[in-house]
């Protein structure tokens, strides 16, 4: 089982790329809330430097904060799709 936690915001269409990556993967994941407002997301930035979402954590292949949804869709499928 893999150990993939995402930092997401509820209506985030980015976010949902990287959620529909997950599901069509069939992997598992936890899913952290942040909140609307930037200047709260302090979890964010002291895993990944920057406050936008998605951002991936990967515990198991030392991903300790991927932002950018284009960057975790295309790392999800080299590291866990059929050509992994």
């Amino acid at each position: 089982m893999s150990n993939l936690e995402l930092y997401e915001l509820d209506g985030c269409p980015f976010c949902a790329k990287v959620k529909e990556k997950l599901d069509e993967l069939d992997l598992e994941y936890e899913s952290h809330m942040v909140p609307a407002a930037k200047s709260a997301r302090d979890e964010v930035e002291a895993v990944s430097g920057q406050r936008g979402v998605p951002v991936l954590v990967d515990n198991d292949n030392g991903v300790e904060g991927m932002p950018e949804s284009d960057d975790i869709v295309d790392y999800l499928e080299e590291t866990y799709g059929s050509g992994a």
